[in-house]
């Protein structure tokens, strides 16, 4: 406990930065599968190629690479910054947006295909009607089939949430002051590791259990009967 106490302000502080990673990465994850979803049931079939490829080719990338590249490509060979360069913590919030671009890019992959598999979960006969009653192919996704999907995968997505709470540990790569950083920097200056891992592990777990509890009481309660 002497160890918590000493560190206890930067621990919090670095795990509220992780819940912002979380909290950010999360809904630019959900909004863009969203979109790659409609892409992939889309009766185009470039859109419907694209969708696919981006899938495909993300979902198959390890992480670490897609937040080095956001970091090193986009940032530092491209020169496209996300943040005004005069600002006093120009670097810090620069690191902490491609973080969650990168986040948001490689998450929103697992989206998609949570929401495909909600979709496929409508049944045929609902999509057939919807066009005989004359309503494109957009507002059969918007009033038809999306709603249905969403409750029909709350619980695979909260897993996607839980596992994206998980990932944000890879932002340390890159110096993003959240929880993986400071346990790093907590275990070269101290010699407690089990200690120092345990703390770690019990924020993690305060973090994504109730998660798992609340999507799976909504799962539930929402469920779509058949």
């Amino acid at each position: 406990m002497e160890i918590f106490t000493r560190y206890q302000a930067q621990i919090f502080e670095a795990f509220w930065t992780t819940i912002q990673l979380t909290v950010y990465s999360a809904v630019g994850a959900l909004l863009l599968g969203t979109v790659l979803a409609a892409m992939r049931l889309a009766p185009v079939p470039v859109l419907n190629w694209l969708g696919a490829a981006y899938v495909n080719v993300v979902r198959n990338t390890p992480l670490t690479l897609i937040i080095l590249f956001c970091s090193f490509g986009i940032s530092q060979t491209l020169g496209i910054t996300l943040v005004d360069p005069n600002s006093l913590t120009s670097i810090e919030d620069s690191n902490f947006r491609l973080a969650v671009l990168g986040l948001t890019v490689y998450t929103a992959s697992f989206v998609c295909e949570t929401l495909r598999s909600g979709v496929n979960t409508v049944p045929l006969g609902q999509a057939e009607a919807a066009r005989s009653l004359g309503l494109s192919f957009g507002q059969n996704l918007r009033i038809i089939l999306l709603p249905q999907a969403f409750r029909a995968v709350i619980i695979p997505l909260g897993s996607v949430l839980i596992a994206l709470t998980k990932n944000t540990t890879i932002a340390s790569a890159i110096g993003v002051a959240e929880a993986a950083l400071l346990m790093k920097e907590m275990i070269e200056n101290e010699a407690a590791l089990l200690v120092i891992g345990t703390i770690f592990a019990a924020g993690f777990v305060i973090l994504t259990l109730p998660l798992g509890l609340v999507f799976g009481w909504l799962g539930k309660r929402m469920a779509v009967v058949r």
